[in-house]
């Protein structure tokens, strides 16, 4: 299965304003993964400061939840994340995206700071042709990479700039802020994620499409344009 034209997938990013660090600490990131299950919900959102993520608590709920958007790969880092989202309901993905501020409200509560988290509108990139669509998926998961001495040129185009391929996946297994676990069939936070797009295009061993993916990556069809933030 490919990427069709009668769904609309857009990848979603924003940042701290000024750059600034918008999870300082494991809580930040729980909670931020709390709100991407808590606000995809076209009923209210009962906003509260504890930290109450479903794999975690293994809570559970009788009400049938509608969802705003399917998401079909996310990624956090320090100072800004990105999403990838379509629409289940006709404008639900303005909806989730304006119920998402409410981690802006718990962030300034907790840190005991006021004023604007995030840095202006958030940025919505439609995934338009079949080439982007089969790489963006990588290109969310191996942004952690920034973080691992010796891969942070990830993203240039000469292919043997990563040498040390197993190094790489062995830290992308221990890095749990993204989707990349449970593409991998490591269960980790299942119940926000969507994976039969890509893993219908991708193949059902995620870990080797992105292993080949890093051997054979053409980044010259890549538009780095739209991926930087």
């Amino acid at each position: 299965m490919g990427y069709t034209s009668d769904m609309e997938l857009y990848h979603v990013i924003n940042k701290g304003v000024d750059g600034r660090d918008i999870f300082l600490d494991t809580q930040d990131y729980a909670r931020f993964v709390h709100d991407l299950y808590e606000f995809n919900d076209t009923a209210p959102a009962t906003e509260f400061l504890g930290i109450t993520v479903p794999e975690m608590s293994g809570r559970t709920t009788s009400r049938h939840r509608e969802r705003l958007v399917d998401i079909h790969g996310w990624e956090l880092m320090k100072n800004h994340y990105h999403l990838l989202l379509s629409e289940r309901i006709e404008g639900g993905m303005t909806l989730f995206l304006r119920k998402m501020s409410g981690y802006a409200r718990y962030f300034n509560e907790r840190h005991g700071r006021q004023g604007t988290l995030f840095q202006g509108r958030t940025k919505k990139i439609l995934i338009a042709r079949q080439e982007h669509f089969l790489y963006i998926l990588h290109y969310l998961h191996l942004n952690s990479l920034d973080y691992l001495p010796g891969a942070r040129k990830w993203r240039e185009r000469d292919k043997g700039t990563l040498s040390d391929i197993p190094k790489i996946l062995e830290y992308l297994q221990n890095y749990r802020w993204s989707s990349y676990l449970d593409y991998c069939g490591t269960p980790n936070f299942p119940s926000i994620l969507t994976t039969s797009l890509f893993g219908e295009a991708l193949g059902p061993d995620y870990s080797s499409a992105l292993k080949e993916y890093l051997v054979d990556r053409d980044l010259e069809k890549m538009n780095l344009k739209l991926l930087e933030y």
